[in-house]
């Protein structure tokens, strides 16, 4: 079965999405993969370069694909791209695509913390994807991520490039929590949503097995070989607010603060997985 499933990938470059592409293309699925910037091709993949994602350039390619994995988010928002257009608007588009490409199955990556209580931007826009999606008609997973993390994710580089300095920067006290996930514990759930019946039209939390502190994590990443400053609060979204690439956006500090905790044994019942311990992770020194 699996060498006859054609899958369609969007947010390629992206770190999630390489690592999937990645393993589906070890499993000799064919893939087709968009993105808006350029990326390397694994074997039995097409590759779509796609700044708008062009019906007219997409819809032929992808015609009578099984399923569609919606990857294409982003945590921070700019003049010239605001969690609306990019996060709601997109998916729209990207489910139209989908019927029309007669597309059976789509995943889709929201996040942890997502509800109809929500009052944040990022939230708004991420829940008001989610029901687009859950109206579509469409059979589809949706996944809520903490963080993801392997070698190469944003927070990983962002902590080993602060190891180098010998200071780690960390928001406020460090003592809100966070429940990240193992980037190959990701990639195996991701696969299992699109092949095992199980997993239709379900929204689930996808999050590691430990609830850990921010604080606790980094100390764990650096093995305590570098010092640890805490930025105050104030001094964080100030920075934040004024600079155009900061470290720690609005909403990434109210996400870091909300103290999101997701349900696991949910995640664990239902795919079957021996998932990774985060902190023994961290004591091994893999992520580094």
């Amino acid at each position: 079965m699996n060498k006859r499933l054609k899958i369609v990938i969007t947010g390629a470059s992206g770190f999630v999405a390489t690592n999937v592409r990645k393993y589906f293309s070890e499993k000799n699925i064919e893939l087709i993969s968009i993105s808006r910037n350029d990326f390397k091709e694994f074997k039995n993949e097409q590759k779509i370069i796609s700044k708008n994602y062009d019906e007219k350039t997409i819809l032929p390619i992808i015609k009578n694909s099984y399923a569609l994995i919606h990857l294409v988010g982003i945590g921070n928002q700019s003049v010239e791209t605001d969690f609306h257009t990019v996060n709601t608007e997109l998916t729209h588009h990207i489910l139209n695509l989908s019927k029309k490409a007669k597309i059976k199955k789509i995943v889709y990556t929201s996040g942890l913390g997502v509800s109809s209580n929500t009052t944040l931007g990022y939230f708004i826009s991420k829940y008001n994807a989610e029901k687009l999606i859950v109206n579509s008609g469409l059979n589809y997973t949706i996944f809520r991520p903490s963080y993801i993390v392997g070698k190469t994710d944003l927070f990983t580089k962002y902590l080993k490039k602060q190891i180098k300095n010998k200071m780690i920067e960390i928001p406020g006290s460090g003592t809100y929590s966070i429940q990240p996930i193992y980037i190959n514990d990701v990639v195996q759930v991701i696969f299992k949503s699109i092949i095992e019946p199980k997993f239709k039209n379900k929204i689930i939390d996808l999050v590691g097995p430990d609830y850990i502190s921010f604080i606790k994590y980094v100390k764990l990443f650096s093995k305590s070989n570098s010092k640890i400053k805490k930025i105050n609060l104030e001094n964080s979204y100030h920075n934040a607010i004024n600079n155009p690439k900061p470290t720690f956006g609005v909403d990434d500090l109210n996400i870091l603060i909300g103290n999101f905790k997701g349900n696991h044994e949910k995640l664990r019942k239902i795919s079957g997985i021996n998932f990774q311990s985060i902190i023994e992770l961290l004591k091994s020194g893999r992520l580094l």
